[in-house]
């Protein structure tokens, strides 16, 4: 009976042994060998991304010019504010980017005519005609009294609501935007740090047609220096390719009426897919593409004229596609006679091809229009194809709309990592997310001290390691295992085993039991 006792004693050690083992050492280190590695990520920073507040600021000079201002009044002005400088309105004069000089002449100048009130030049510059001043005012008054002026200058060169509106539209939705900078933010193709820009030339006929064009000295000559203008934004490269037998896949319409075949406007959108198939892509490279295509029709369907919306003939003969590129026909029926010996030698006049692709480069690429108010000229960008002013609004614009994606972007991945608890978070993507927060952050107090180049740059880094934390392989839903999927895997492994742990526990709380009320009964 004793050896009997000792045998069960020893069974319920044996049993409570396996149980502490199990619930002290086995638990634990179940738990912690199987827990999801999930790095420190700075929730608090991406929440504030959400109430993200931009304030742009543009430095603003004004300088008087000779004649400008009365003798009275330059005694009147503060010592800090004289700076008699010989400023010089040269081509090669240089403003920080981003600012805006605003020289101001006399009211009686005949440096501009008498109908112009302010004249932008390609530079960060522009001559604002003085209005009237009295003898009586000081510094602050004579300041008062150009505000207007001096802000309608400003909202002309710089970047403005409708801009900020426009760069934010495919993320934010707003109501008070006007339709042109709406198209020419839906125009615009998207912010990238490269482009690929291909120039086709379609010869349908090429037993008619022998089409010769410079396509390299043209893209040198009024491409590239616009490219040169555009390097801080984005790296880009230019191809060409000549395509025979490719036709546009509508049929035009003769018109008797002109005597010539026309595309409607509706039927330019079925243009694009059939042609699109026949000029390749370039798989080794991930940038988006400008396709910019010149068509020369057949000897059977020439000339073709594309008409718009109100029928009548489009001045360029060309059309864009928003964020594709454009395709502009040329006619060269009139080059030859009907007896001429076949096929034709025609040497395709490039200034007034790329007249038309510069203009559709520009638009694809986010340079606005611009609407000056009456009374201001602006000059022609030149052989530049772009104003330096211009370029500042570009800069502006790419900023902000890459500061909205990457935010955007940032914050959608920390949401999502927040809801599902079993995504493995490693490292490499909270040092992205941590480098995206801190790129964004700087992009925005470079962006409101006026250091376009700088803002640029942090922002374009900031979407990049964003994108790249996004699209990590490690955050794919076949990495982890929802809950029912480990409940499937663990039961079988642990059920057998915690069965016979439970019920000796069980069976060691029921004769403990069993004891104490045998001896509670004793006592009575």
């Amino acid at each position: 009976m004793a050896a009997l006792q000792l045998e069960k004693q020893r069974g319920r050690y044996a049993a409570l042994a396996i149980a502490a083992v199990v619930i002290v050492v086995g638990i634990p280190l179940w738990w912690k060998t199987t827990e999801t590695y999930r790095a420190w990520l700075p929730f608090s920073e991406i929440s504030e991304l959400d109430s993200l507040q931009l304030q742009l600021s543009v430095d603003i000079e004004v300088v008087f010019s000779r004649g400008t201002l009365t003798p009275e009044q330059q005694k009147k002005f503060p010592l800090s504010h004289v700076n008699e400088k010989e400023h010089q309105l040269h081509h090669k004069t240089e403003f920080s980017c981003g600012s805006v000089v605003v020289y101001v002449i006399p009211e009686s100048s005949t440096l501009l005519p008498e109908d112009v009130k302010v004249y932008v030049g390609q530079r960060r510059t522009a001559l604002l005609r003085s209005p009237p001043f009295k003898t009586s005012w000081n510094l602050k008054e004579v300041l008062s009294n150009l505000d207007v002026e001096v802000e309608q200058v400003v909202s002309t060169m710089s970047f403005g609501h409708q801009d900020i509106v426009a760069a934010l539209s495919n993320r934010v939705r707003m109501t008070k935007v006007t339709k042109e900078s709406m198209a020419d933010s839906m125009r615009a193709i998207k912010s990238s740090p490269g482009y690929e820009i291909t120039f086709s030339l379609l010869n349908p006929d090429p037993k008619s047609h022998s089409l010769h064009w410079d396509i390299e000295g043209a893209v040198q000559s009024y491409i590239q220096p616009l490219l040169n203008k555009l390097a801080p934004i984005a790296n880009f490269s230019v191809d060409s390719q000549i395509l025979y037998y490719a036709v546009l896949g509508v049929n035009p319409r003769f018109d008797n009426s002109v005597s010539a075949y026309t595309l409607s406007a509706d039927s330019l959108s079925h243009v694009i897919n059939p042609v699109e198939a026949r000029l390749g892509s370039n798989a080794a490279s991930s940038n988006p593409v400008l396709n910019f295509l010149l068509y020369v029709p057949d000897a059977h369907h020439s000339p073709l004229f594309i008409r718009d919306h109100s029928k009548r003939k489009v001045p360029s003969n060309a059309f864009h596609s928003p964020r594709w590129g454009g395709i502009m026909v040329y006619n060269v029926n009139e080059m030859y006679g009907p007896e001429a010996e076949r096929p034709v030698d025609i040497n395709i006049n490039m200034a007034k091809v790329m007249g038309v692709f510069l203009a559709q480069l520009r638009l694809m690429l986010g340079v606005q229009h611009t609407h000056p108010p009456t009374g201001f000229v602006l000059q022609s960008p030149g052989s530049a194809g772009l104003a330096d002013w211009e370029l500042d609004r570009l800069l502006w614009s790419r900023s902000v709309e890459n500061i909205a994606t990457a935010s955007t972007t940032i914050t959608s991945l920390a949401q999502l990592l927040d809801q599902i608890g079993n995504i493995v978070i490693n490292d490499n993507i909270a040092q992205q997310v941590s480098s995206a927060v801190t790129s964004l952050q700087s992009a925005v107090a470079e962006l409101e001290a006026g250091n376009l180049a700088f803002a640029l740059q942090y922002s374009r880094e900031a979407i990049l390691a964003s994108e790249r934390a996004f699209f990590d392989p490690s955050l794919l839903h076949l990495l982890y295992f929802p809950d029912d999927q480990k409940f499937a895997i663990y039961i079988p492994l642990f059920l057998p085993m915690c069965v016979p742990i439970v019920l000796s526990l069980l069976k060691i709380v029921s004769e403990a039991k069993k004891r104490r009320a045998d001896k509670q009964a004793k006592s009575d």
